[in-house]
């Protein structure tokens, strides 16, 4: 049967190739040489944290919950290494410029004020001056001492994972978050004075139903953020829900998706994806414009991926709590040479890069811009007909998008264009 008669919910494609479909590059790849020939002007800079205060039963992100003190310096100094020698690496191609940035995890905010002032010091040594930056927090480590570092060190976006404003819910997937501590969280964000606040909701979770999801939407818009991301629940190998053996009921999260569809637009917001949505008023990003489908990402901390041209790369992947500390440890003891090379990731080949441009364009509103691709590789994109047959994707003279039924199925579409080579890789992956 093809991927497009199943479930429309088959995974969050939020990069390409997924890192399922990573190995080890052989021979390791030096950094410097790398970098040398990528376009400069415009990189992505990711940090990342990857500690929590609890491990969410539906979450697969690369995280260790509650780690020791002495473990999150052992980090950071580690970090430190890290950066002192990916910024070497950099220099020998010449200059360059962060158009973006983010720290995310995990959860930066577990770190206290002393530890992020440590953090923010490493980003700025990577050459952030200023550029947008998105950070992640929870409400139980949104803290007016560790946000204030946060904004005033330049995050413009801060993005809390709250899921649910019923505490039932929340406590059904292993987040013991209570609704006072969301919105004393929300108050010292909006405090602070960052430009965006988004808030991040999950539905089709244990129990939910119609009027406790319009809770958690209405309860969100009270504090008017400029972005909505509404994640569906997964249920995936290794986590709690997944142990547990815990359904996702499609029907229950397509009913949903339309329900906060038709409140969301009458309250004045555009959608932007398959889970964003941005106030319609919110003011607009400022500094320089990041593709990327065309700009490199530059990722430093253990979990935190980098984007070449031709050369994904990264550490090792685990969603099980014995294989993420494993290679939390591993990291923290690689050499400086170690951290001077890509030796783990996915070379791309001509075919690859087209179709990484091609899902990449197609899952955000603004779509694939024909005179972009074709100006990129000298041809057209391939044919969509089954897609276009179904009426998920609209083309005109200059630009190929989803429709608003092709958006709603951008978990099932993203998947349905992987190639053999990639969907070959991740079915052989031994996830730990």
């Amino acid at each position: 049967m093809s991927i497009l008669e199943g479930s429309r919910y088959q995974s969050y494609v939020y990069g390409y190739p997924h890192k399922t479909a990573y190995r080890r590059i052989e021979p390791a790849l030096p950094l410097g040489p790398l970098w040398a020939s990528e376009r400069r002007d415009a990189l992505f800079l990711y940090f990342h944290i990857p500690f929590c205060e609890q491990r969410c039963g539906f979450c697969n992100l690369f995280t260790q919950p509650v780690p020791e003190d002495d473990r999150v310096d052992a980090y950071l100094a580690t970090l430190a290494r890290q950066v002192h020698v990916v910024r070497r690496a950099l220099d020998e191609g010449g200059e360059f410029s962060i158009a973006r940035a983010a720290v995310g995890g995990g959860t930066p905010t577990l770190l206290d004020a002393h530890q992020l002032d440590r953090l923010f010091g490493l980003v700025e040594h990577m050459g952030y001056r200023g550029a947008p930056m998105s950070v992640e927090t929870s409400p139980e480590t949104a803290l007016p001492d560790r946000i204030a570092v946060v904004v005033g060190r330049g995050a413009d976006r801060v993005s809390i994972g709250v899921q649910s404003f019923i505490d039932a819910e929340v406590k059904a997937v292993n987040r013991p978050q209570k609704a006072e501590d969301v919105h004393r969280a929300l108050r010292v964000i909006r405090d602070a004075g960052a430009k965006t606040l988004n808030i991040d909701l999950m539905y089709g979770l244990p129990g939910q139903t119609a009027e406790t999801w319009q809770t958690s939407l209405v309860s969100a818009l009270e504090y008017k953020p400029e972005e909505l991301y509404l994640y569906p629940l997964y249920v995936r190998p290794l986590t709690t829900l997944g142990k547990k053996q815990v359904e996702a009921v499609d029907a229950h999260r397509v009913a949903l998706y339309d329900q906060a569809g038709d409140l969301l637009r009458g309250a004045g917001y555009r959608q932007i994806s398959m889970r964003m949505w941005k106030r319609g008023d919110a003011p607009a990003s400022s500094g320089p414009v990041y593709c990327c489908q065309a700009d490199g990402m530059i990722g430093l901390g253990c979990g935190a991926r980098s984007y070449t041209t031709s050369v994904h790369y990264s550490s090792e992947w685990a969603v099980g709590a014995r294989g993420v500390r494993g290679i939390i440890d591993r990291w923290i003891a690689r050499t400086d040479d170690d951290f001077a090379v890509a030796d783990y990731g996915f070379t791309l080949d001509a075919a690859e890069q087209r179709r990484r441009w091609l899902i990449l364009s197609l899952l955000s509103d603004e779509g694939l811009d024909l005179d972009a691709y074709r100006a990129r590789f000298a041809a057209d994109p391939e044919p969509l007909g089954e897609l276009v047959t179904r009426g998920w994707i609209s083309q005109d003279a200059r630009t190929l998008r989803l429709t608003a039924e092709g958006l709603a199925r951008a978990d099932m579409i993203g998947p349905y264009l992987f190639t053999d080579g990639v969907n070959q890789r991740m079915a052989t992956y031994e996830l730990t």
